[in-house]
């Protein structure tokens, strides 16, 4: 019997009540593993009941609880991190290694969030004026939300609740309904490790989850990462409703080749950041840049067999380099996107879309796939393919390769790979794009910076982990002071002054 997924409210599991559900896949056999509860917009409003309930309590605990509360659930998701890679294999369909790498990206924002007693510090002014003291302090918001994306069941979630639950927030969770159950455990860890009930819930769900999220009144805070129609929808209608919003959207990423590169060090760059986790990141490398047609033949000749060797494999199979895309619509897409490039005039070096796993005929698997000659007025370049899909192209001077990657809708990530600091320098201060690598092709970066995206790839003013997050999830309260010994008899009548 297919086992049913409700939703986490209040610490507990409740069942859906919507009648409403959606089908959970096995992506490696394409089979129903399990049905998720799609949430009305009454069962959203009763989980931010639930949380603005709890919420005070929390805010009024002293910042190192809240930091001990961390540090029991990284002990906790340390214990059960193969559990979780396992449960996010089976769902998303990445290789548990890769899946691993999923939590601990994650885990190392609850390893930030452990500095909260100090990330909230205020600031204070002795003697401001005559007898007058002046302080600041950062308070919650109340209740916050995040709606993150089946990329990353794990990372992305944890990047949106850690540090508002650390900054005194109560988190209402609505992740992708194709892989909850990773999300789902993680809850559960938190309760484990002493967040009161109440504090994290988890609702899942579809757009009336989300529309209910945008519109209920008792929630001060959204953030969202998928795709960038969405994200700007989102932050439309989380803005107007009158919330803070920090929205990220779509990606195609750049990898400048510049002709003294390390043509081995780059080839392993594109294999690893273009195919790793079937393309299904928004970090991936997706368009390869090389200058000058010497730099570009020499690419492709690299390329090519590298990309024919690449091991597809099962989920579960950690000598994989990467296991299926998510569900079939998925893997039709990417199909539909080589079939298109095909179409558009691009010469397709290698062709994946014949790949078949042996004894898994209906899992959605997909083979690499290699464009060279891509030109910026084809649709494979202009839009997001999210699969295992690279393309070449080829730029005749660096002047070039920096406009190709400056004009393009998305900024959410480039690189380049160049063994010159004076280039490198100037491409890190000319890209107009979010992340930049120099010679490291996924610049992700640490927990204790800022991740996030320019143009089209990112709404809002502040960004995901690191100092924006505290900034996003809590709000600036001024004192001014004065005590009686420093007040002058009678009334005041012009604006105050420190002169």
């Amino acid at each position: 019997m297919v086992k049913t997924i409700g939703h986490f409210i209040g610490g507990k599991h409740v069942a859906g009540t919507s009648g409403r559900f959606a089908d959970i896949y096995n992506p490696n056999t394409g089979e129903v593993s399990a049905k998720v509860a799609l949430a009305s917009a009454a069962e959203v409003g009763a989980a931010v009941d639930n949380a603005k309930a709890a919420q005070p309590a929390w805010a009024a605990k002293n910042p190192q609880f809240r930091a001990r509360v961390m540090m029991r659930f990284l002990d906790l998701a340390a214990k059960h991190r193969e559990e979780v890679a396992h449960l996010i294999s089976m769902e998303h369909g990445k290789t548990i290694p890769d899946a691993l790498g999923d939590l601990q990206r994650g885990v190392e924002v609850a390893e930030f969030a452990v500095g909260i007693p100090h990330l909230l510090k205020g600031e204070y002014t002795d003697g401001a004026g005559p007898g007058i003291d002046m302080y600041s302090m950062r308070q919650p918001l109340g209740v916050a939300a995040g709606i993150t994306p089946f990329n990353f069941p794990a990372m992305i979630p944890l990047w949106k609740a850690c540090p508002a639950i650390a900054c005194g927030n109560a988190f209402i969770l609505k992740p992708s309904e194709r892989d909850p159950s990773c999300p789902m455990r993680l809850a559960e860890l938190f309760l484990e490790a002493g967040l009161p009930e109440g504090i994290l819930n988890v609702v899942n769900g579809d757009k009336e989850a989300v529309d209910a999220i945008l519109d209920d009144p008792g929630i001060a805070a959204v953030g969202f990462v998928g795709s960038t129609p969405i994200a700007h929808y989102v932050y439309s209608r989380a803005t107007a409703s009158g919330k803070r919003a920090q929205c990220f959207g779509g990606a195609k990423n750049h990898m400048v080749v510049m002709p003294d590169a390390d043509m081995n060090q780059a080839v392993d760059a594109l294999i690893g950041a273009g195919f790793g986790s079937a393309g299904e990141r928004c970090m991936a490398i997706s368009v390869a840049v090389p200058v000058g047609e010497a730099t570009a033949d020499a690419l492709i000749d690299k390329l090519v067999p590298r990309v024919e060797k690449l091991k597809v494999g099962l989920s579960t199979d950690r000598e994989a380099d990467y296991g299926p895309l998510v569900t079939k619509q998925a893997l039709e897409r990417v199909k539909g996107y080589i079939d298109l490039g095909i179409k558009e005039g691009a010469t397709l070096k290698v062709d994946g879309r014949g790949f078949r796993m042996q004894g898994y005929d209906n899992g959605f698997f997909l083979g690499g796939s290699l464009f060279d000659h891509v030109t910026k007025d084809m649709r494979i370049y202009k839009e997001e393919i999210f699969g295992p899909v690279l393309s070449v192209v080829r730029a005749k001077t660096y002047e070039e390769s920096v406009a190709l990657v400056n004009d393009h809708e998305f900024g959410n990530g480039t690189a380049i790979y160049t063994r010159d600091g004076d280039t490198a320098r100037d491409f890190a201060s000319k890209i107009q794009i979010g992340m930049v690598g120099i010679n490291v092709p996924i610049p992700v970066p640490l927990a204790y910076h800022t991740f996030g995206g320019w143009k089209r790839s990112g709404f809002g003013d502040l960004n995901q982990h690191g100092p924006d997050a505290v900034r996003f999830y809590t709000r600036t309260k001024t004192v001014t002071a004065r005590w009686p010994s420093g007040i002058k008899e009678g009334a005041q009548f012009s604006i105050p002054t420190m002169r």
